[in-house]
């Protein structure tokens, strides 16, 4: 049986990919909210959310948004149609979010709709977005970023 790899990451975006683990844990308990596969309530899995958002998850879509993207826009062309889906996701998940965290009632269709949004979109950032930047961005300016992703 052979064993199977992470994807390998540089150094300094490490710490947004484990961020990553964190929301796809999250995106799979958002996913099965009142259904039978899930052995959280509700209200926990709301908390969970709370927690991976408040502040992390905010802090996280700036870090990208502020920080690696134009990073990468100053050596590769930012107008590629992955980099536009996820700043359309980062909207989409920061509105589902919300919702979640505001509503007094749940409704458990839109949790699970979040849970696949941000499953598909955390695969596309480590699976496409990121190699791309990786391979755009020189070593000395992937080394510089690192103190600001967190």
């Amino acid at each position: 049986m052979s064993k199977r790899r992470g994807i390998k990451r540089h150094e300094s975006l490490k710490p947004l990919s484990r961020h990553h683990m964190i929301g796809l844990h999250l995106a799979l308990k958002l996913k099965r909210a009142g259904t039978e596969k899930s052995k959280l309530t509700i209200e926990e899995i709301v908390q969970d959310a709370r927690e991976f958002w408040e502040p992390d998850g905010q802090e996280h879509f700036r870090e990208e948004e502020e920080i690696l993207l134009p990073s990468y826009a100053a050596f590769a062309s930012i107008n590629h149609p992955e980099i536009v889906a996820m700043l359309l996701e980062h909207v989409q998940i920061r509105s589902g979010i919300h919702r979640i965290l505001k509503e007094s009632n749940r409704d458990i269709n839109n949790m699970q709709q979040l849970g696949m949004l941000l499953e598909k979109h955390i695969r596309r950032e480590e699976r496409v977005v990121f190699p791309m930047i990786e391979k755009a961005l020189p070593e000395e300016k992937l080394v510089e970023l690192a103190p600001y992703l967190h």
